[in-house]
């Protein structure tokens, strides 16, 4: 059954105690509506807010209802139109009907028979924005890898997972670089109400301001250089699936009032459009960084944090789950590959600073070198093998100082790289702005470091 509330209705009918009953009647079935008593109103109402269906009358001084079906089809196209009409007026309804009209309906009329053909109409109108959605969808990455791992860590993951996915809440995922939030995402989407919805996927490390603003929310044409056509946001693209805002901490401060606006209340405008449109998405976030540090910091917005961080889920770090190890190195080397015991322990014994996504790109480089289909000890990266490996990455007492050994492996591939931080990060796992983030909190470029560096 429709929720009237997701109903955004336009009357528009010169008529005012007929418009007036009307406005009553739907209102009070929880509709959202707006009212206009003449064609130029109505269009103008039209330019600030989206509607979902709109109720139009023939006949009306000024513009006609069919000139005002016209201007809506060309400026408007997803909002589905019913016309009303008299004895007068059938043939030039029918007419209006060829020219993208959903229905008409002849005065007088049963109200009860009105609402029927909204909701038809309202049922149309969100078939059509499904298939844009799963069109728009399919475009985009949309990996269904299963999590795996049996370990206590990732057991723990997995049951809050089972709990948290069916509620429509927004959940924060924290976790360092290449520790599998994204997944982590798609599993809480999979098992979602919303799971036949698109979930949609956006990093905010890897666009710009303007750009980030625009994938986000949408443009309109001509809102800014190179806007050649108008374009969809991801808000709407998600529009009642799930939205996953990767490295939530890296946006910039004025989106972020933006989008807390979003959360709290739908609404939303595009880039360049005065139009208010509403959205029914579910936010999934995720960090690398201590957002509540950043709060305190004056970098991220405090009730943003707490809109976004409903439920917290932890994604450990693969040091600390390393019983599944051979489970990830199997799916990584897929069907008809081996990883020899040698090998396989020279993984197992590593620290992996760049979690699993470090040892996804480790096992693919492995593989192009080996032979036969078998990766043996001299087939893996040089930081798994070479003299320091014992120190840095053998299994470790509680006292050893972890920071310490992460600090002096990211000097020791970025030395090996000759200072490049682009190979660096590759081999690390990790994108180039958290590397950045390593090499400050590390103090990595002191003098001494910089000379070696370059």
């Amino acid at each position: 059954m429709l929720n009237p509330e997701k109903i955004d209705l336009l009357i528009v009918d010169d008529d005012t105690d007929f418009r007036s009953t009307v406005v009553r009647r739907f209102t009070r079935r929880g509709y959202q509506v707006q009212e206009a008593a003449h064609g130029e109103e109505a269009l103008g109402l039209a330019a600030r807010r989206q509607f979902d269906v709109v109720i139009l009358d023939m006949v009306m001084p000024g513009m006609t209802g069919v000139e005002v079906l016209e201007k809506l089809k060309t400026t408007h196209p997803e909002c589905e139109v019913i016309m009303l009409t008299g004895q007068g007026t059938i043939e030039s309804a029918v007419q209006a009907m060829k020219n993208g009209a959903f229905d008409y309906v002849s005065k007088p009329f049963p109200l009860a028979e009105l609402e029927v053909l909204i909701e038809k109409a309202f049922e149309r109108r969100q078939l059509h924005k499904e298939n844009q959605q799963l069109k728009a969808a399919l475009r985009r990455t949309d990996s269904q890898e299963e999590m795996i791992g049996k370990s206590k860590a990732m057991q723990d993951v997995m049951r809050l997972i089972q709990r948290a996915a069916p509620s429509d809440k927004a959940i924060l995922i924290q976790g360092e670089s290449g520790t599998g939030k994204e997944l982590a995402a798609r599993a809480l989407h999979r098992h979602s109400s919303r799971a036949e919805k698109p979930m949609v996927v956006v990093n905010c490390a890897a666009l710009p301001e303007t750009l980030l603003e625009s994938e986000l929310f949408g443009h309109e044409k001509g809102a800014f250089t190179g806007a050649v056509t108008s374009k969809d946001g991801l808000f709407e693209v998600a529009d009642n699936g799930t939205l996953f805002i990767d490295e939530i901490g890296e946006m910039p401060g004025s989106l972020q009032a933006k989008l807390l606006r979003v959360l709290e209340d739908g609404s939303m405008r595009r880039v360049g459009s005065v139009k208010e449109r509403r959205v029914n998405v579910r936010l999934l976030a995720a960090t690398n960084r201590h957002l509540a540090d950043e709060v305190a910091a004056g970098r991220f917005r405090e009730d943003l944090f707490y809109r976004i961080n409903v439920m917290s889920l932890e994604m450990p770090p693969l040091r600390e789950r390393r019983g599944d190890i051979p489970l990830l190195v199997e799916r990584f080397l897929g069907e008809g590959w081996s990883l020899d015991a040698e090998a396989l322990q020279a993984v197992e014994r590593y620290n992996w600073p760049g979690n699993i996504r470090q040892l996804n790109n480790a096992i693919e480089r492995a593989k192009i070198m080996a032979e036969d289909h078998v990766v043996q000890l001299h087939d893996l990266p040089s930081e798994l093998t070479g003299p320091s490996t014992g120190e840095l990455s053998g299994i470790r007492s509680a006292s050893d100082d972890l920071a310490d050994i992460e600090r002096a492996h990211i000097v020791e591939v970025l030395n090996r790289e000759g200072g490049n931080k682009a190979r660096t990060a590759r081999v690390l796992g990790i994108n180039r702005r958290s590397l950045y983030r390593l090499i400050d909190k590390y103090e990595i470029s002191t003098a001494r470091e910089a000379r070696k560096f370059g």
